[in-house]
């Protein structure tokens, strides 16, 4: 368990670094949106993670409470973002 637990810790800390390179180098303000949409996801994994590794169940209060708070995020950016292709192109 502990091999795995290593495994999946260096593959949250990989992504946790791309998703770091992309907020800060990202072209667009909608790539940084989905960059930090994502880093939330990794937290909410490894969180998840820890909680699964010690069979410790406290956090799932906060695991359900990011997840919905990941969900409507993301739900908001995307109409934002359809809003305003479409007013970008009724110009």
């Amino acid at each position: 368990m502990i091999v795995v637990a290593v495994i999946v810790g260096a593959l949250l800390a990989a992504g946790t670094a791309l998703a770091m390179i992309r907020i800060v180098r990202g072209p667009s303000t909608l790539d940084r949106i989905v960059a930090t949409d994502v880093l939330l996801a990794i937290v909410v994994v490894a969180l998840a993670t820890v909680a699964a590794v010690t069979r410790d169940t406290t956090a799932l209060p906060v695991l359900a409470v990011l997840s919905i708070l990941g969900f409507t995020g993301s739900v908001s950016v995307a109409r934002f973002a359809t809003r305003s292709a479409e007013r970008n192109s009724t110009r």
